[in-house]
């Protein structure tokens, strides 16, 4: 578990700056399927969420939004963390979640797992944020869809076998949906619900 002090420290430094600069990466990731995008630096979450991941959790959550953490992430004293932080309240129930945040330990669970939202309102769905390793390593992908030019070709691990399956039937449920955020310590990759994936790349 986290102590005391891990839980008061590591928010931003100047919090209206820091997370303005975060969400102008999410907005230009989201808006550019499989671009990397940098994360601002300032955020020093306990040690089992890597500061990347920390900067978008301090950037989204709020009284608000409903978070779901993957169980390591829990052990370590995320909980705390988010709470004293940003407010958030942590459910176990994926459907509750706006927001899931995935270790680089926890392998993506199934995506019908969590929220899609309905017709009348799609935004009422969860936004998965997971860690991996790296984008050199892993399985290739190729992207396709709004926001590309084309197709882009993006490497990354920590994903199911059958993923290019379950995200094909992520997108049969537009405007309904799963939006992925990957992050790779202060690197990002967005994969919102538009975008077409199959396996190849480099």
């Amino acid at each position: 578990m986290a102590s005391d002090n891990m839980i008061y420290t590591g928010g931003f430094e100047t919090p209206v700056f820091q997370s303005q600069s975060v969400f102008k990466a999410l907005m230009d990731g989201m808006a550019r399927p499989g671009s990397i995008q940098e994360l601002d630096a300032g955020a020093a979450p306990p040690s089992a969420m890597g500061a990347g991941a920390g900067a978008i959790a301090l950037t989204l959550c709020d009284h608000d939004t409903p978070v779901f953490l993957a169980k390591p992430l829990v052990e370590a004293g995320l909980s705390g963390w988010l709470a004293f932080q940003t407010g958030a309240l942590i459910t176990e129930d994926r459907t509750e979640a706006q927001f899931a945040f995935l270790d680089t330990k926890t392998l993506l669970p199934p995506l019908s797992t969590f929220a899609a939202g309905t017709q009348e309102y799609p935004d009422r769905s969860t936004t998965i944020i997971l860690e991996v390793s790296a984008f050199s390593d892993g399985q290739g992908f190729v992207l396709s869809g709004p926001g590309i030019d084309g197709s882009t070709s993006i490497n990354v691990d920590a994903l199911p076998a059958p993923f290019e399956e379950l995200w094909r039937e992520n997108n049969g449920l537009y405007p309904r949906g799963i939006d992925l955020v990957l992050v790779a310590g202060l690197k990002m990759i967005c994969l919102p619900r538009t975008v077409r994936i199959r396996k190849g790349g480099n």
